[in-house]
């Protein structure tokens, strides 16, 4: 089946590049996994790896990556998130000659809020995922299904402060995940507009970061919101 997002490795990066310059010395970013393999069984949707062009991608993000910045990876237990995060690791390695330690398992970073996944795929399968996501940020949803979408999103942003704030100066957490854990954060930590919160591709990313005392966030679509 095939379903493709545009890949965001560039805005990534250049997010990382303009708060480097703008004198930020440590970053967290929630990251979506790289380009995978799809398939028609929803059964078979855990199991979906990286595909040989989001290898590629997810090697190069790597590569690419701000040298005045050592990476901290850590990631869903999704293989394409594993996937994701070895070849980053991979790939900036193979610029820097560092060994980084083992990436982190991290259940904050995997679908938690799906209480009910067989209600879920079956409403979903009815409505369209986007309207099923619509129906969860409006919170039509019942709780045995999907945990409520605020709740959600603070308990991410938590968790991704929570990281920043253990970071040594030169570092920046990579913490690989999914989609559906990023349009939480951008609906209800970033505020923005529901067409908009539905906008994450491949290895695209929100960024947390300390200036002055204060944390805030971002990603390519906004300036920096303060975290209260």
């Amino acid at each position: 089946m095939e379903n493709k997002y545009k890949l965001r490795s560039q805005h990534t990066i250049e997010l990382v590049r303009d708060l480097l310059g703008q004198g930020v010395d440590r970053i967290s970013l929630v990251l979506r996994h790289s380009d995978r393999q799809y398939s028609d069984n929803p059964r078979l949707e855990p199991f979906m790896g990286l595909n040989d062009s989001g290898k590629d991608y997810a090697f190069d993000f790597g590569k690419s990556f701000p040298l005045d910045l050592t990476p901290v990876l850590y990631s869903s237990h999704f293989g394409r998130c594993i996937e994701t995060a070895y070849l980053i690791d991979k790939g900036f390695t193979s610029v820097t000659g560092k060994q980084l330690p083992h990436t982190t398992l991290n259940k904050n970073l995997t679908p938690f809020y799906v209480k009910n996944v067989v209600t879920a795929k079956e409403m979903m399968a009815t409505t369209g995922a986007s309207q099923f996501i619509r129906s969860w940020f409006d919170k039509t949803l019942d709780e045995s299904i999907m945990l409520d979408p605020e709740v959600t999103a603070n308990r991410i942003t938590d968790f991704m402060v929570s990281g920043l704030k253990e970071l040594s100066p030169g570092q920046a957490a990579i913490c690989v995940t999914h989609d559906w854990n990023i349009f939480p954060i951008k609906q209800f930590t970033l505020g923005l507009s529901h067409k908009d919160a539905l906008d994450a591709g491949y290895l695209d990313a929100v960024a947390f970061f300390e200036k002055e005392d204060r944390v805030f966030a971002a990603a390519r679509q906004l300036d920096p919101v303060e975290i209260a």
